[in-house]
């Protein structure tokens, strides 16, 4: 589980395809407390796609992708040298800044447009249709790993503003119209469907006549 506040934007040294999967290389120069406290087996979000440390050093790691992870997320057209958003899980006694965030990416998306107001930054993005019934105004969502909030919500494009602290510590400044960009709609609204799915549903009674009648009916 992740909160979307990003901690660090990696570089993409190496990126392996197979038929059947591929392999990530990463760069960790500038996240020296990053690197200090990992682990092999650990989870880490790579652009909101929850991947496992397989192989790391002081200053890089990798992981290992399915082939699912190259077809369904946005690693599946990375090259060397693009940036990553990079997260830890969170840690039972941390505060959560961002919102619930579970690494496992829904769908792609694509940037149309990034434009600066100010000091400040729009990002759209086209969101897949069939992700669209969870996306509301004012809503969290993860776009490459990022807790954002909806700003702007229609016709399937996502505005979303971006200040300047997020436009310097992720990878929303290398962003260019058509890019792919990994989104993941929040928890919450797939469980409110999902339950309100089974209601539609009539509840079966296990009640019968010669059970009422033992029972005193």
């Amino acid at each position: 589980m992740f909160t979307g506040i990003i901690e660090h934007a990696g570089r993409i040294e190496a990126l392996e395809r197979r038929a059947d999967g591929g392999r990530l290389r990463v760069n960790l120069a500038g996240a020296e407390e990053l690197s200090a406290q990992m682990h092999l087996g650990d989870s880490i979000s790579v652009n909101g796609c929850c991947l496992t440390v397989a192989e790391f050093g002081k200053d890089y790691f990798y992981a290992d992708l399915s082939g699912e992870t190259l077809r369904r997320t946005s690693l599946g057209e990375k090259k060397p040298g693009d940036f990553v958003n990079l997260e830890r899980p969170l840690a039972a006694n941390a505060r959560l800044g961002g919102h619930f965030v579970q690494g496992h990416v829904d769908g792609v998306g694509r940037v149309t447009k990034l434009v600066p107001e100010g000091e400040n930054w729009w990002l759209s993005v086209r969101v897949p249709e069939d992700l669209r019934r969870y996306v509301v105004e004012k809503g969290s969502i993860a776009v490459d790993g990022i807790s954002l909030t909806v700003a702007r919500w229609q016709d399937g494009v996502a505005d979303i503003a971006v200040i300047p602290f997020t436009y310097a510590h992720t990878n929303v400044g290398a962003a260019f119209p058509n890019d792919a960009i990994n989104i993941e709609v929040d928890i919450l609204a797939k469980y409110v469907e999902s339950l309100l799915e089974k209601r539609k549903t009539p509840a079966t009674s296990h009640l019968i006549v010669s059970k009422l009648i033992d029972e005193g009916f």
